[in-house]
């Protein structure tokens, strides 16, 4: 006798059916329709350029006397597929501690080199168009000689939801920079502060380490440089920077690391940082500063390698305590059978010869 099977009624099967088709197809639906409502993205650059456009500069670079006017222009082009109104600022200059060029954000107030430049607040570039914007820096009187660094953006805000449905206000800036030196007497110098390494071992005893180290520079004088040198521990050597050097503007501090391979742990490895700065002109040439040496010491422990000579004496140690041993148990051996042979020769003496 079978079992009794209990099957669905068919019109609740296609009832089930129909409402899970009718799901997905809505489900796939809503996709594109999200797709096309977002807003379309904006896309533009922001260059120096002449009274006809773009020039092919990547920055604006001027030698001016203090007082002195110049007069300048920027390109816009929107590359979006609809006109948009862009804002055009100026702000003061400066490079990031991981070497990339910024400037102060617009609710930052400049007191430098960003409050030379006067340009028109907002410009409106049609889809697939470039508008050249004019502008003017004058560089006030007394001004200390030197470079100064700005920055000319344009840009656009947007409003984006955070978590929880809060809706933030996203500014996004492209631009270039712009910077002046102001006649007079240069003083470049730099140096170089908190020298720090630290070894790191490997535990194979016949591998040597690596010593990570990491430093700041600083621009102590009133010109732009660029800094490129090397860093050694060890005996061994590698450059500070793998292409370009670093620039760092006066005032400003940059904060680099490298990693020197091949090291032996000998306890205290001598560590050398020598830093060769070059000040820029702005034709392009430079000039070769004399180089800034810092010498520290960095503790390296060579614990795989003691650990290695400890096994070494362990095991002579060993070896020799072993021979010892045996050498006098041999002894002990041949004593035990020189008494046996006394012993017998007393107690039969017809076995004397």
């Amino acid at each position: 006798m079978g079992l009794p099977v209990t099957t669905a009624p068919r019109p609740a099967l296609r009832v089930a059916l129909v409402s899970v088709l009718a799901l997905l197809a809505a489900l796939l639906l809503s996709a594109p329709v999200a797709a096309q409502t977002q807003e379309p993205a904006v896309r533009w650059s922001t260059t120096p350029a002449d009274e006809n456009g773009p020039d092919g500069r990547r920055a604006v670079e001027h030698t001016l006397d203090p007082g002195e006017v110049v007069e300048e222009h920027l390109a816009v082009r929107n590359v979006s597929s609809e006109e948009v109104t862009f804002s055009l600022d100026a702000a003061d200059g400066f490079y990031t501690r991981t070497g990339r060029f910024d400037m102060l954000a617009s609710g930052e107030e400049s007191v430098g080199a960003g409050t030379w430049i006067t340009l028109p607040e907002t410009v409106t570039v049609a889809a697939g168009e470039t508008e050249v914007v004019p502008f003017t820096i004058e560089v006030p009187p007394n001004t200390e000689p030197g470079d100064h660094a700005a920055g000319i953006t344009a840009s656009v805000r947007s409003v984006q939801t955070a978590e929880g449905g809060t809706s933030v206000g996203v500014e996004s800036r492209v631009g270039f920079r712009v910077t002046t030196r102001v006649t007079g007497e240069l003083t470049p110098s730099a140096a170089v502060e908190n020298v720090r390494g630290s070894y790191e071992g490997s535990w194979n005893a016949f591998r040597p380490g690596q010593v990570s180290v990491s430093f700041d520079v600083v621009n102590e004088g009133n010109t732009r440089l660029f800094v490129d040198g090397t860093v050694s521990a060890g005996g061994s050597t590698v450059g500070l920077t793998d292409e370009h050097p670093e620039e760092v503007l006066p005032g400003d501090t940059r904060s680099l690391a490298v990693v020197v391979d091949g090291v032996w742990p000998w306890f205290a490895v001598p560590l050398e940082v020598a830093v060769v700065p070059e000040m820029l002109a702005m034709d392009g040439s430079t000039a070769v500063l004399d180089p800034v040496v810092v010498s520290v010491v960095v503790w390296a422990v060579p614990w795989p390698q003691l650990l290695l000579l400890l096994g070494a004496v362990l095991l002579v140690g060993a070896v020799l305590w072993g021979r010892r041993s045996s050498r006098r148990r041999l002894e002990r051996m041949l004593e035990q059978a020189r008494d046996e042979g006394r012993r017998s020769a007393v107690e039969d003496p017809a076995a004397t010869p």
